[in-house]
């Protein structure tokens, strides 16, 4: 009996040591107010101080740029916000989607002036619970998606009262928001929408969050993320494996132009592969030697312009 009593309270030990990490794991991951920037950065394995001189001197001519803040509300009522630069030519667009703790003016220091020398609208978004926009629970692409929608219909409506020419528009997400943008893909997209271009994503929280806690922390996926699938359903809206890029992909239309670093222990450049594997609609892969996680732009910004131009050369007209 007494072997019984022992065993027993040793499961229960293990079942709350297994709860406690799962709900920590959740919080500091999902939640808004855990999830820091800092630690992301140190995860991505990404040597950013390289590149700061360029990253400062891009930074402070996008900051000399006339703009304007933007806000929409997305299908849940929270207050999403983004930063939209006029451009020159007005019948194109382009909206773009940070990664995972950042903002759209931290992600895009580089390409935005890439964006405005080629003459688009340049609209750089804040997730939800990102940057000035609102939401506690991290969409990680699956409700981000749906904001894509209605920000999509903001830039199609700002152009209209602008212009009388309709407005082409470009999709760019980087990280996280490649993701957005790929799961985005399978959505019935308005007309206006031209292509799509997904640096680094991932396939789907779930296959991200299992391969961070294998490679990095050498734990077991199971049970800390059905766990944390329980509580974010429950929490955030959506199960983490319920969109996955890959599978959303087989629906798509659109061109797309997928770009990843051969160098990326963050997200595993086995990730673009699949997703490449599964697009369904007109694809191009650039891999880019060496680069780590979102490194691929600063690694060679000449090259990465280059495939840009002959990416979008063939879709905007």
């Amino acid at each position: 009996m007494k072997w019984l009593q022992k065993t027993a309270a040793l499961l229960g030990v293990g079942t709350a040591a297994e709860l406690g990490a799962s709900f920590y794991f959740y919080r500091r991951t999902m939640k808004r107010s855990k999830a820091k920037k800092e630690r992301t950065m140190k995860m991505s394995g990404t040597d950013w101080s390289k590149y700061m001189p360029m990253m400062k001197e891009k930074r402070e001519w996008m900051m000399a740029q006339p703009r304007e803040d933007v806000w929409i509300t997305s299908v849940d009522g929270l207050r999403l916000h983004g930063t939209y630069f006029a451009g020159e030519k007005k019948d194109r667009a382009v909206i773009c989607f940070h990664g995972y703790t950042s903002e759209g003016m931290s992600d895009y220091i580089g390409l935005t002036g890439y964006y405005l020398r080629h003459g688009y609208r340049v609209l750089l978004v804040d997730e939800r619970a990102h940057g000035q926009s609102e939401g506690e629970y991290i969409g990680f692409g699956c409700m981000d998606r749906l904001d894509a929608l209605r920000w999509i219909d903001w830039m199609i409506r700002k152009a209209e009262k602008d212009e009388s020419c309709p407005v082409q528009i470009l999709l760019h997400g980087t990280s996280m928001g490649g993701s957005t943008v790929l799961m985005a893909s399978g959505l019935n997209l308005p007309p206006q929408v031209k292509g799509i271009v997904s640096d680094c994503a991932f396939t789907s929280p779930k296959e991200v969050f299992t391969h961070v806690l294998h490679s990095m922390y050498h734990l077991p996926a199971f049970p800390m993320l059905t766990i944390a699938e329980l509580v974010n359903r429950r929490k955030a809206g959506y199960g983490l494996d319920q969109c996955n890029a890959a599978r959303e992909v087989r629906k798509a239309r659109l061109p797309a132009l997928l770009i990843h670093g051969s160098g990326d222990t963050f997200v595993p450049c086995s990730m673009c592969e699949e997703i490449y594997r599964n697009y369904a609609g007109p694809a191009r892969k650039w891999i880019v030697d060496g680069a780590g996680h979102a490194e691929s732009y600063y690694k060679n910004p000449e090259a990465y312009e280059a495939v840009l131009d002959q990416f979008t050369g063939g879709i905007i007209k």
